[in-house]
């Protein structure tokens, strides 16, 4: 188990005072049974009227109003958790889902419903052929071994597209990505989500943090930084992770904010201001990941 504190830093500066419209923000860590918050703190300048609730994903979502101008907006996020995934996993997945393909429940399919859609066009069928290329022709046992057809999907995109740092704002589509043959963490994450949905499972979008203290991982700044990866639903294991930026699964460094059918639900900071178009002039982000010192917070 890790114990770990995120410090997520933003700034946006502005050539003159301007009024800010309503903000939302995801940044707090989202827990489950391997993710435990202890803490989580959220300071904002100028001073807003926070409120939170759960979108429908089950995020936890919070909306900054403001009341004053100002020529500078800071959002700063701090959390200490303990995060609790084996390295190695193992995944339980049901008999008659072991092989590819294989039919979900009734139930499965409609509480799927949207994650089964492909997210982006694909008119001429380009990413769907591709992801078809990496299902083996029919084995004595019959089809092919469904853990490893992902993996293999996850590998192919690290192998074959190269990996960029990418500061634009957006998302590359999964053919622009497949015909450029580059792309960031996101892009990388899009397009494994959108393969594996052409061949029919339920898949979603992550984004959060990654923890890489050894500086050996693609996606990261340093010893932490921002993160998208996506999820894979199969019968019996459930929701795998997959990191095809990394070609790993299971998630031992990934630090979960949100999970989404779409990318763009996932933004970390988003909002609006009423002003000259030219009044911004940039915008900062830090981010740290650490080990924290000592066995960690107790909870009462």
């Amino acid at each position: 188990m890790s114990v770990l504190t995120i410090h997520h830093h933003t700034i946006y500066r502005y050539r003159t005072p301007i009024v800010f419209g309503r903000h939302r923000l995801m940044l707090r860590p989202r827990e489950s049974h391997t993710l435990r918050l202890y803490e989580h703190e959220l300071a904002i300048a100028p001073a807003a009227v926070v409120t939170w609730a759960h979108d429908v994903a089950g995020n936890s979502v919070a909306t900054a109003s403001f009341s004053e101008p100002s020529d500078t907006l800071m959002i700063d996020s701090a959390a200490t958790l303990s995060l609790d995934v084996d390295r190695w996993p193992v995944f339980d997945i049901a008999a008659s889902a072991q092989r590819f393909p294989f039919l979900l429940s009734e139930d499965e399919m409609t509480d799927l419903g949207a994650l089964r859609l492909q997210a982006y066009l694909d008119s001429a069928g380009q990413v769907r052929e591709w992801a078809q290329g990496f299902v083996a022709g029919s084995a004595p046992g019959g089809g092919t071994d469904t853990l490893s057809l992902l993996k293999d999907i996850s590998a192919g995109v690290a192998a074959q597209i190269a990996y960029e740092t990418r500061e634009d704002e957006g998302t590359q589509s999964p053919d622009e990505t497949l015909a450029r043959r580059s792309g960031s963490c996101r892009d990388f994450a899009v397009l494994f989500v959108d393969a594996v949905r052409s061949l029919g499972f339920g898949a979603r979008i992550v984004s959060g943090y990654l923890y890489d203290p050894d500086l050996d991982m693609r996606g990261s700044a340093g010893a932490g930084s921002t993160h998208a990866w996506a999820e894979v639903y199969v019968p019996g294991a459930g929701w795998i992770t997959f990191d095809p930026t990394n070609r790993s699964v299971g998630g031992f460094n990934l630090i979960p904010v949100a999970m989404a059918r779409h990318i763009a639900q996932t933004m970390p900071v988003s909002g609006s201001f009423a002003g000259h178009v030219g009044a911004f002039l940039g915008l900062e982000v830090t981010v740290t990941v650490t080990a924290a010192e000592g066995e960690g917070p107790v909870m009462a």
